[in-house]
Formats: structure tokens, sequence, C-alpha cells
């Protein structure tokens, strides 16, 4: 008898098997003890966007994304990630689960963000700016809802018809929201940077001393969401050490000499040892470029919770 085939995880079962608390939780987890193993992605410029591959593996479970990022979709109404996640058994190697890559994506972008929030932002942290309309927007303000008393949402974006869109999530949550410029940064205790800009978003002189932003639209060398002034003014945190090399956030400050790499925290060692902000006046950033064992854990986490259903 042929081998049934495994199961296709959209966005929406995503989102009914696995709440954000859980992928959360796992993150957490995993960034406190051993993690996977994942190469360097591949990544390619195919023409109008790139191409990445991202594999990783231990002892419980392998997995592959294969996952296309077209930075012009959301111009045209579409996503920015399209792609597919393949999770196989750590034994045999037999195909567990199929997911879509991109439902995927935003889920484990903002649940590894949410990490660094939990460990990073102040305790009492209830205003909230978001960067951006899209699905990693959504999946942001999911994820920040999850970790913190989150009760006033500004969102900050070109499309105002996304934006109202998210107002209406964040009203529906029970939170103040309405959309804001980007001088709002002033009274916001978390900030979530969710665009495809190339150039800086906000002034960072203007951030309030004690806020914590989560960094995660950008990840070419070329491309930013924050100024210098932001990163000089802050403690930064990265998912992990390639975040160095691949985001514009963090390679621009590097290059002028405003940041030495020795001075910035994986959010393994920040997990792992347990010290948070230095204070509550602290200045934190937390830059995330992705990583393929990030998938796995979630990818891993999910697929145990379909097979519980």
């Amino acid at each position: 008898m042929a081998p049934s085939a495994p199961p296709f995880v959209d966005a929406d079962e995503l989102a009914r098997i696995l709440p954000m608390e859980a992928a959360v939780d796992a993150l957490d987890r995993a960034f406190g003890g051993e993690l996977p193993q994942a190469p360097p992605r591949s990544h390619l410029d195919v023409g109008n966007g790139d191409l990445l591959l991202m594999p990783a593996w231990d002892d419980r479970n392998a997995g592959v994304k294969l996952v296309t990022a077209a930075p012009g979709n959301p111009d045209r109404g579409l996503p920015l990630i399209h792609g597919i996640y393949v999770l196989f058994d750590g034994s045999t190697l037999a195909p567990v689960a199929l997911f879509d890559a991109g439902a995927l994506t935003a889920v484990r972008t903002a649940a590894v963000s949410a990490v660094a929030t939990r460990h990073l932002a102040r305790k009492n942290s209830t205003n909230l700016v978001i960067f951006g309309a899209g699905v990693q927007a959504s999946s942001h303000l999911d994820a920040m809802l999850a970790v913190l008393d989150i009760d006033r949402v500004t969102v900050v974006s070109r499309g105002r018809g996304r934006a109202d869109g998210l107002v209406h999530r964040a009203r529906g949550a029970g939170c103040d929201a309405s959309i804001g410029g980007p001088e709002t940064v002033s009274a916001a205790d978390v900030v979530c940077t969710c665009t495809t800009s190339r150039e800086p978003l906000f002034d960072g002189a203007k951030l309030r001393h004690g806020a914590h932003v989560n960094a995660v639209g950008s990840y070419k060398r070329d491309a930013r969401e924050l100024d210098e002034v932001s990163i000089e003014r802050a403690r930064v945190f990265v998912d992990t050490e390639m975040a160095l090399k691949e985001s514009g956030d963090l390679q621009f400050p590097l290059n002028e000499g405003i940041l030495q790499a020795g001075q910035v925290t994986t959010l393994h060692d920040l997990v792992a040892t347990g010290t948070g902000r230095a204070s509550d006046d602290e200045i934190t950033v937390f830059k995330s470029v992705g990583a393929a064992f990030e998938d796995l854990v979630v990818a891993r986490v999910a697929a145990e919770r379909l097979q519980k259903r």
C-alpha cells in the first residue's frame, strides 16, 4: 500500500490549530536550549524578487522551506511571501506535513519578536505602534497581544485600506486603535516595523526612554527601517548573528562605527541567561532576519497539535 499523502496546512488551518501563545512558548523554549542545526540560507535574486532555500534539522525532525519574496506584491494586493514548507520525521525522514510557507513565516517571525519582547519590553508596556499593515503587521499585533497587556495601538502605513483593516482588528481585540504618523513613536512603549521600506521609517531621536523596538522588515544589506540614531541610542539584540551580515539596519551603523558587533546580543544568549533590559529607561532594539530553525520549531508544534485533533 502506498503511504498516504501528508496533510497540507494552509493559513486558515494554521490559525485554527496553533494559537500565537503556543508558537511563542515553543520558540522561547527553543532559544533557551540547544538550537536545531541550520546552515546559512541560499538566497537568489530571481529578477522580481528573491528565492530562498532554508533547511534545518535536529534529532526529532528535519524541514525545509522554499520561499519567494516579491517586494512589489503588496502594491498588487498580494502577499509579500509565497512558498511551501515540508516537515519530515527525524527517524524515517518521511514527510509529516506540508505548510503554506507564507503563513508559517508570518507566525514564526511575529512569535520570535514576541519572545524578544517578553524578555526586553517593560512589563507595564501598553502603547504599541506598528509600521505597516500587511500580513506581518497583523501577525505582530497578535504576537504583542500575546505577551503584553496592550491597550493602545497606532498603525502607520501608506495603504489606508489595509491600515483601516488592521485598526479594526485591534479594536476587535479590545484596544483603542487609530491610524497615525511616524511621530507617534514618541509615545510608544513598543514599536514594530513590518514594512518593505528601504529607508528609515522614523527619527530615532523621537523614541522615548524605555521603548522596545522589533524591526523585521529589512533582510538586505542596502535596505533598512531604522536610522543610525535608533541604533546608537539602543542596546541591540538579534535572532541570530546572520542579522549582522544581512540587514541594512545593522550594516549601516556597523560601517560607520556607530555599532560594534561585540555589542550585539543574540536571542539565544538573552533567553538562556535570563538577563533582559538593564533599566526602565534603556531603549532596546531587536532585529531579526529569520532563521530556518525557527520555522522548524513552529512547524513541529503545529504538526503535533494537528495530530491530536
